[in-house]
This record gives structure tokens, sequence and C-alpha cells, in this order.
């Protein structure tokens, strides 16, 4: 599917493809992209899990609203971070199996979907609830797909997962940084 041109473009951005064990010669400590992601994925659905929590305990709007707010920022900053830096590289080392990282993206804009009609509602809303709890399921039938199946094949291909690492988290800090910001 991707041409030449469209390949050498994408190698010029990102992280390099030196094999990781490079980068962990160098003492790097910190997480690579992969592990880095998954993080986010076990976070994430601790807030899932707290949010049904409160719609069990019939939590007041505001409590479940603040709630819901962090689950739509780190899913945002998440999901540009992969779109923007994880599966460009991705594609460019899965070959035949880059369908995965297309299934990725149409999962990703389905998610952003629900995200905006949570972020534009209230708790009050008669669907506010249900809404987080499909925007949940999604999720989770997304992370299984990406931790069961592109993030093993990616961790077997050259990729150097620390210095993508580094670039994910750095995007993240700065995505997360701009949601803070008043608008």
């Amino acid at each position: 599917m991707p041409t030449a041109t469209k390949t050498s473009a994408k190698a010029s951005k990102g992280a390099s493809t030196k094999p990781a064990a490079a980068s962990k010669a160098r003492g790097n400590d910190a997480p690579d992209a992969i592990d880095l992601l998954i993080a986010d994925h076990r976070e994430v659905k601790a807030l899932f899990k707290e949010y049904d929590k409160l719609v069990k305990a019939q939590a007041d709007a505001g409590e479940k609203q603040v709630v819901a707010a962090q689950i739509c920022v780190m899913l945002t900053a998440h999901a540009t971070a992969e779109e923007e830096l994880f599966y460009p590289r991705a594609r460019e080392v899965l070959g035949e199996d880059e369908d995965l990282v297309d299934e990725a993206d149409v999962e990703h804009a389905s998610a952003k979907e629900l995200i905006a009609q949570i972020e534009d509602g209230s708790p009050d809303d008669p669907l506010y609830d249900a809404k987080v709890k499909v925007l949940g399921e999604y999720i989770d039938h997304h992370v299984k797909e990406e931790e069961g199946e592109m993030f093993p094949k990616v961790r077997k291909s050259d990729l150097d997962l620390d210095i993508l690492g580094e670039d994910i988290a750095a995007r993240k800090a700065e995505l997360m940084g701009q949601a803070d910001e008043p608008h």
C-alpha cells in the first residue's frame, strides 16, 4: 500500500530503526514506546473502573464529570501520540501486517467521536453514562488488539523503541500541558 515516496518520507520522521539493544546499551532506563503505551492502557482502564463505580454509587454529576474529563484528556493525548509517532513507524516495520495499523486508525476515529460527545455533554444528559461505558468497551477492544497483535510484531522488529518512547513521552507531556491551558 505505501509507495516508495511515502515510505522514504516516513523514514525521515520519528525514531530511528536501530536495534533496541543499542539504546539499552546507552543505559536508558525510561520505558520503551510499547511499555509506555501499555502503561497508558492500564491507567485509562483504571479511570473507566473509577467512573463505573461512581455510576453504581449514584455519585453526583460533578464527580463523574471530573473522571470523564480525565479519561477524555488522557485518551486524546495517547491517541494523538500513537497516530503521530507510533503508528507511522509501526506501519514501516509491519509490512504485510500494516492492516493492523489501518484498523487501529479507524478505531481511534470512532473513539474520538464518542470523546467529542462526552466532552460536549454533561453527566446529567440521559445517554452520558452510556457513552462513557461504550467508550470504555471500545478502548478495551482496541487495547486487546494492540497488545495481542500489533505490539508483539513491532517488538520483534528492529525499530528503536527506546528513542520512540522518549518521543512519545515528550509529545504526550506537550499535549497534556495544552489540555491544562484555558481555552
